[in-house]
């Protein structure tokens, strides 16, 4: 019978230490525990640990520095990255220095326990693979005779393995070769010139023509949709020459999505930032001018004007900071059984200067039975004052909006309808992506950071809803919110 396995927990906070610690000896494993950076370190690097679960953030040491610690000292140690604080930047450098898994906080004994037993799944298979790799070097050439016996291992393997003898002809290969290089299929023996793209095989020739044992790596675009990274290592044999070259292939797909997506937003957040800064550097370049003669009319028009682009700026942080919460689920939520007709009534007490400025008749109707909704009444408020905020803003003049609460089919219907610009076929579809703004004749004059209706959507995805959106360009616009009852009883 194999010992259990053993897991080492590094986190300065007690509790949560000791949650997990009792949690998982109930499941049968060894567990030891580290209250700071330190002493993780030192533990992870002295002991054999199947998994270390590691908290990004302690006084001491980061926790990328005790998993680069760890993973230098056990390789095959799996390390789960543990926080909540998460981003981005910090799962492409969890995941950069060896993390096989990234949990936001906080999560639950069941998502824990998954995500444990697939690392220790995935550390089987490493020490499968790497017993295997010890192998090679003597057996390389009987690889073709032992397919049986090794095909369990590199068939489980997510990466692609190719071995090519000094011949260039393909002597193993696993399915995940045939996935990632688009072949239908690989025959034994076959050169392997006639199966791999030219920059693989770009690969294959640096390895054979080089001297020692040089490893030549490279980041290969298979099509639109899959990028891989390849490595190729020489073989040697028993006399030290070369037996063959091994290619193993990953698929980085994803985390080229993410930094594109990290670079793409980056560069979004920075041009929405910069013209209100500017706008406003340049207003008070001119109040702080003594050479330029300004009347106090000009100077209070300065002064106004930067309030409102500070105050659009204002709102684009928040809006920024309220998707970051959504997308790692760190929202604060306070649930509670509430009438959503309150909600829509207190969103128009606030427009009302505004809905009377464009005499805009609102139309209401409301069930009679309409059900509570368990849900954050902030949060019920913020999607109310952007739906009907947009249907004032976008509305012309002596228009309506006609505002609906119903049920069908145990689901609360909420249904926003204006007599507005409307929108065009191809912004419908585009009208929920972050910072997308529609572009036409009607609204070169009208503000917004378009995250409004991103945040919508998020908030209304939380709560296992449904928005959809009808429009008629030049003719107004409707949404519809489908809320599920029974979930929230």
């Amino acid at each position: 019978m194999n010992e259990p396995a053993k897991i080492l927990i590094v986190d300065d906070e007690k509790g949560l230490r000791s949650g997990i610690k009792k949690l998982l000896e109930g499941e049968g494993f060894i567990v030891d525990t580290a209250e700071n950076g330190t002493e993780g370190i030192k533990l992870g690097t002295t002991n054999d640990y199947s998994v270390a679960i590691i908290d990004l953030k302690m006084p001491d040491v980061d926790g990328l520095q005790v998993l680069k610690e760890i993973k230098n000292a056990r390789p095959n140690t799996i390390c789960l990255i543990s926080t909540a604080y998460a981003s981005y930047e910090n799962a492409v450098d969890a995941i950069k220095f060896g993390a096989y898994s990234y949990i936001p906080k906080p999560f639950n004994s069941s998502e824990l326990l998954e995500t444990l037993y697939e690392g220790l799944h995935k550390r089987d298979l490493l020490i499968q693979a790497e017993n295997w790799r010890k192998e090679r070097e003597e057996k390389l050439l009987e690889v073709a005779f032992e397919k049986t016996r090794l095909n369990l291992i590199i068939n489980s393997m997510a990466e692609g393995v190719l071995v090519v003898n000094k011949n260039r002809q393909v002597v193993l290969f696993n399915p995940c070769t045939l996935k990632f290089l688009k072949l239908n299929k690989i025959e034994i023996e076959q050169q392997v010139d006639e199966v791999v793209p030219s920059p693989l095989n770009e690969l294959i020739t640096n390895v054979m023509n080089s001297e020692g044992e040089k490893i030549y790596s490279k980041e290969i675009t298979i099509d639109k949709n899959l990028i891989i990274d390849a490595t190729a290592s020489p073989v040697p044999n028993h006399s030290n020459g070369l037996a063959g070259v091994v290619v193993v292939m990953k698929d980085i797909t994803e985390h080229k999505k993410i930094e594109t997506i990290k670079s793409q937003f980056v560069s979004m957040v920075s041009h929405e930032l910069k013209a209100p800064i500017s706008a406003v550097y340049g207003y008070l370049q001119l109040l702080s001018d003594k050479s330029v003669n300004l009347s106090e009319e000009q100077k209070a028009e300065f002064i106004s004007r930067s309030k409102i682009r500070l105050d659009n700026l204002l709102k684009l942080v928040n809006d920024l900071l309220d998707i970051s919460r959504i997308e790692i689920k760190n929202v604060q939520r306070e649930l509670k059984n509430i009438n959503l007709k309150d909600s829509v009534c207190f969103v128009l007490d606030t427009l009302q200067s505004e809905i009377k400025r464009k005499n805009i008749q609102v139309n209401l109707h409301f069930d009679e039975n309409l059900p509570l909704f368990k849900c954050d009444e902030e949060e019920m408020n913020r999607v109310f004052t952007n739906l009907i905020g947009n249907a004032v803003k976008y509305n012309k003049d002596n228009g309506s909006i006609d505002i609906s609460l119903t049920t069908s089919d145990n689901q609360i219907v909420i249904e926003i309808k204006d007599t507005g610009i409307g929108l065009k076929r191809n912004d419908q579809e585009k009208i929920f992506q972050e910072f997308f703004r529609v572009k036409n004749e009607y609204t070169k004059n009208i503000s917004g950071t378009g995250l409004g209706l991103t945040i919508v959507k998020r908030i209304v995805d939380s709560y296992s809803g449904k928005i959809e959106v009808e429009s008629e360009y030049g003719s107004g616009t409707s949404f519809k919110i489908f809320f599920p009852v029974l979930a929230n009883k």
